[in-house]
């Protein structure tokens, strides 16, 4: 028994293609949970059962190649990876900055990211699209597989997945029954506890119910106000209804609900010379305050050759921000914003459910995006407020197709194209209030302004599978980002931005011994783009969206996993990318001419490496588990000027965890070193930085009965 569960999380780790057997490749870039027990298992006596999860993306029998990253339930767990930064230079070329408050959680993969305005990599969880980055960092709660597409996937996923896709998925009643408890206590008061219950009343009838409580005090001292400047509250809970109502018919009804309460926000000035980041010292609370519900229904009808899915939709995000803009102990600035997002989206997918050598998929997809927005920026010394008020419609339709044909033997083709409609409105106005005698006066020019765009995404692929271990790919892939209308306006040339577009060409190899002893992925790319959407802080505005000229990026990514013995796995991974501007003049008057400078917020290396070692007494204790690890990431520029940056720098992170019977307690540390380095690098009204996060420790402690 042990031997097969050693065999199936090996395979769980497994990047790209993957075979059942010889000449029929199970789908790479689907999510394989091969434990029937949550992350943080537990229980030495559970049956270890396989269980696929085909994505409604992926064929049954997948000859399109792909560079897809798959972690499984056991790999969450010993890397510590509970929330979506964790996976951070853990996977080849994806970096994700840990700053400001969660409103803000840029993914950059190859490179690809954006700040503000929409989002540069899609993020689903159990199918269900996550369109604004504000909701991308939500709790992680009984994640079994986490799945990462590295480049443009607009083929099959659409819009604003120019730099690759995210897929969660979580555990369903019909995977695993039982009741999960978990408790978590670390330094910096960090407490958190998770519940929840898995429930099947019969073959076709399952339910699941779970939630979580998280406080933290925070790691930053604001030393004016004598109070933590970025502590966390945030609480949640998901309800889902699994059946089968017949033969062939699975329907499954998804609630969620996320509330966060953070002070975010741990800025202080910052020395260039002397490379000090002072104090954190602004004399007003800053906050954000978030709630996120999310609704859906999907159902799937699956005959002996083909599949029909439906996912319908519905996300409501709720932001209020409180920033104290000058972030110093005078009262100059302080900025509200008070967001809201209602998204309706509807995806119809049919895709081939046989083992032939022609497979097909086909849908169509439709969404529609209200927004309304108040920004509010208080001048104190000038004793007037200015508020903003927009409302913002973006709806969009696609179609799109995509076919892999098995040329012969181990060569395939993929070609797939998708038609992308968007039509986006915003309507805008602004006033000022006096102080002295509260009246009130228009600002700028209000308008009325509506945009379209119609985009074509193709792709290309070729595969070549040596046999069931060893696979070579080529892919050519057109991603975009749709373009759109600014909430800071500083002035009407900058009230909109244009689409930025991208062309992503790949080579990879995927290599692998039959015993499965050795596994690795090595993939070089080249992305072309054009029009790449950058971001200014404007002091008492906020920020500002523009396109730079012509930009690309191009790198290296490689994989290793080798099992020198049946109790230790070693595991690394490392990224290499080289992002610059080819063309980019922002303003020649003032001597931004950025041209040959290099893409900021993108890490040039990352690396990761985890060792992890199983003991198996046989009397006080079922197992222990150890594992160590590094993660490194840098050197990287934060401004398009590129005057500030930070160099590489290496955090070493470890866990062990003490099994017996139902109960499982690890102990665990987080940037052992104490490493001190920048989360984040801004100028405004003066020259702003982030520390990094510091030395964390902490307990768990989990049940599963």
């Amino acid at each position: 028994m042990w031997c097969i569960k050693t065999i199936a999380l090996i395979s769980s780790f497994i990047i790209g293609q993957a075979q059942l057997s010889a000449g029929e490749p199970i789908c790479p870039n689907a999510s394989v949970a091969l434990e029937s027990e949550p992350t943080d298992s537990v229980g030495a006596n559970l049956d270890i059962t396989e269980v696929t999860v085909m994505s409604n993306k992926v064929n049954r029998r997948n000859i399109a190649p792909a560079a897809v990253t798959l972690l499984g339930a056991r790999q969450l767990q010993v890397q510590q990876i509970s929330d979506i930064e964790d996976i951070s230079s853990k996977m080849s070329n994806i970096f994700i900055p840990d700053y400001g408050s969660r409103q803000t959680t840029p993914i950059v993969i190859r490179g690809i990211y954006s700040k503000a305005k929409g989002t540069t990599v899609g993020f689903y969880v159990d199918g269900m699209p996550h369109f604004e980055i504000s909701a991308f960092d939500t709790d992680m709660l009984d994640v079994k597989s986490i799945e990462v597409f590295r480049g443009p996937q607009g083929t099959l996923y659409g819009r604003n997945t120019i730099g690759g896709v995210i897929n969660v998925y979580k555990y369903t009643p019909f995977e695993y029954q039982g009741t999960r408890l978990r408790l978590r206590y670390g330094n910096y008061n960090n407490f958190k506890v998770q519940a929840s219950n898995y429930s099947l009343f019969n073959e076709n009838v399952g339910l699941n119910i779970s939630g979580y409580y998280e406080h933290r005090d925070g790691y930053f001292d604001n030393v004016t106000i004598h109070k933590k400047a970025d502590k966390l509250n945030t609480a949640g809970g998901r309800l889902t209804l699994h059946f089968k109502p017949a033969d062939k018919w699975e329907i499954r009804l998804l609630a969620n609900l996320d509330y966060l309460n953070q002070g975010g926000y741990p800025y202080a000035t910052y020395d260039v010379a002397t490379k000090r980041v002072s104090d954190v010292n602004y004399n007003r609370p800053c906050g954000y305050e978030r709630l996120i519900t999310n609704s859906g229904i999907n159902i799937k009808y699956t005959s002996d050759m083909w599949s029909l899915n439906s996912q319908t939709s519905y996300q409501y995000i709720d932001d209020n921000q409180k920033v104290d803009q000058d972030f110093t102990d005078q009262d100059i600035y302080f900025a509200t914003s008070a967001i809201t997002h209602r998204i309706v989206s509807e995806e119809l997918t049919a895709k081939s459910e046989h083992d032939g050598s022609f497979q097909w998929i086909a849908g169509t997809f439709m969404f529609n995006q209200a927004g309304d927005q108040e920004q509010g920026t208080d001048y104190i010394t000038k004793r007037y407020e200015q508020h903003s008020y927009y409302d913002n419609d973006l709806r969009g339709i696609a179609l799109f197709a995509q076919a892999s044909y098995n040329v012969w033997k181990g060569l395939s083709a993929t070609v797939g194209a998708r038609i992308d409609y968007e039509y986006n409105r915003m309507v805008y106005h602004r006033e000022q209030v006096n102080y002295t005698d509260s009246s009130t006066a228009p600002v700028g020019n209000p308008f009325n302004q509506s945009m379209e765009a119609t985009e074509f995404i193709p792709r290309f692929g070729l595969q070549y599978l040596f046999n069931s271990d060893n696979t070579l790919f080529v892919n050519i892939s057109r991603g975009y980002k749709g373009g759109g209308f600014n909430v800071t306006i500083p002035s009407d040339e900058l009230r909109t931005y244009n689409p930025e577009h991208n062309w992503n060409y790949e080579v990879g190899a995927k290599l692998g011994t039959s015993d499965h002893s050795f596994m690795g992925e090595l993939t070089l790319f080249y992305i072309d783009w054009n029009n790449q959407h950058v971001s200014q802080v404007i002091p008492g505005l906020g920020t500002v969206v523009s396109n730079a000229g012509h930009s690309d990026s191009k790198g290296i990514e490689m994989m290793l996993l080798y099992r020198p013995t049946m109790n230790l796995t070693l595991q690394g991974n490392y990224g290499y990318t080289y992002a610059r501007f080819l063309n980019y003049v922002k303003d020649e008057s003032k001597g931004q001419i950025y041209t040959g400078n290099m893409v900021p917020m993108v890490p040039r290396h990352t690396l990761g490496f985890n060792a992890s070692y199983s003991i198996y007494p046989t009397s006080c204790l079922d197992a222990i588990n150890i594992t160590a690890g590094i993660t490194g990431t840098g050197k990287l520029y934060w401004l398009e000027d590129n005057a500030v940056c930070q160099r590489f720098y290496v955090l070493p992170n470890a866990r062990v965890e003490f099994r017996k019977g139902i109960v499982a307690l690890s102990l665990w540390g987080k940037n052992l070193s104490n490493t001190e380095y920048l989360s984040y690098y801004f100028v405004s009204s003066a020259k702003y930085a982030q520390k990094g996060t510091p030395l964390t420790l902490g307990a768990d402690i989990v049940v599963n009965f």
